[in-house]
């Protein structure tokens, strides 16, 4: 631990032309009397590390100094490219591999580029979770995380519906969508120290599913069976609880396939809906984008707007009591008229909002 804070401080004072005890202590995250204590070893270890006294003094390298620690680990080199998603490194785990990889990119680069990281971060974010909802990093993360990285095999709970399941994965990838994590795994088939002639590979065996992270009420690296233990060592990956990655799955591809598959399982009814121009602007903003585009596309093909210019559009919905809540959003500027049941509740409602409006008896005396 103090050998790696050792090497960040030298990172930090390379990329650097000096350094305050209070910002060296802010960034190994420690007190100002361990920065001192630290400056002292490095100095006798022979690594030129130099105080200037006073108000605006700090600590820095002279002579030119150049630390030959600046190879990326892998871990480190990987991490980086997860750089700019800052909140999703941290709920990981890999915000200090990722800060280490950062320092030794900027301990490498010539003094005049030293501050295109700093520049970069002031330009973009990127902030995953959605407005109005606090984020929570599921426990289990770091656990999945560390699985993802190493091809692990995992043992893991997971609440199905109403119960609880045991499950051994082969966790592929960790997905980030509007604050919340998810897995993408296959089922581990089974494995033995001899498999039967003429079985297929795991690809043929299961297919990949999605997991939500925060249902996992237990995971832990999977232990092999004694069979595969007791064997002669070699290079099987199964031998040490790891899995073979399927070199043809893609996940950005996977995801983008079942979040549209998602989108469409969820659109099971449909409504008739009538919209004036302006409501077939706000279509889009209080139901599923994807199905109101598609349902006006239809309906402009079919005949288009009606002599008073209102679109009459046959809307796929996740239930009529969520449609009834999102349809509401367009006030006068649409019209639902299928089924009879979803039209009498907006008839209920609209005859309560004239109530509701109507001036009273004494405004309406006032006023004549």
């Amino acid at each position: 631990m103090r050998a790696a804070r050792l090497i960040k401080m030298v990172l930090l004072l390379q990329s650097r032309p000096s350094m305050t005890a209070g910002e060296l202590a802010r960034e190994l995250e420690v007190s100002e009397r361990t920065v001192a204590r630290d400056v002292l070893s490095l100095s006798e270890a022979g690594v030129p590390v130099y105080a200037d006294r006073g108000r605006s003094g700090g600590y820095r390298l002279i002579g030119g100094y150049r630390t030959r620690l600046t190879g990326l680990g892998r871990s480190e080199a990987e991490a980086l490219f997860l750089s700019g998603a800052p909140s999703a490194l941290r709920e990981m785990g890999l915000a200090d591999v990722a800060s280490a990889a950062r320092l030794k990119v900027s301990a490498a680069l010539l003094p005049e580029l030293r501050d295109a990281a700093s520049g970069a971060a002031q330009r973009f974010h990127l902030d995953a979770p959605r407005w109005y909802h606090d984020p929570e990093t599921p426990e289990l993360l770091p656990v999945l995380a560390d699985a993802v990285w190493d091809d692990r095999r995992l043992t893991v709970r997971y609440l199905r519906r109403d119960r609880e399941v045991v499950r051994e994965l082969e966790p592929y990838g960790l997905v980030l969508k509007a604050g919340v994590w998810y897995v993408a795994a296959r089922a581990a088939p089974e494995r033995s120290a001899s498999p039967p002639a003429g079985a297929p590979p795991d690809g043929e065996r299961a297919g990949f599913r999605v997991y939500r992270v925060d249902r996992f009420t237990a995971a832990a690296p999977t232990v092999p069976s004694e069979d595969l233990r007791s064997g002669p060592p070699g290079a099987d990956p199964v031998r040490a609880g790891r899995f073979v990655r399927d070199p043809e799955f893609d996940l950005p591809a996977f995801w983008s396939e079942r979040a549209a598959q998602f989108r469409r399982s969820l659109l099971r009814e449909e409504v008739v809906v009538r919209l004036s121009p302006r409501g077939v602007r706000q279509l889009p903003y209080v139901t599923e984008p994807a199905a109101a585009r598609e349902a006006v596309e239809r309906a402009t093909a079919a005949g288009g707007p009606d002599a008073r210019g209102w679109l009459t559009v046959t809307l796929a919905v996740e239930s009529e009591e969520v449609a009834y809540g999102q349809l509401l959003g367009l006030g006068p500027e649409g019209e639902v008229c299928e089924p009879p049941a979803l039209r009498e509740r907006f008839a209920v409602a609209a005859r309560r909002a004239a109530a509701l409006y109507a001036p009273s008896e004494e405004a309406a005396a006032d006023s004549r």
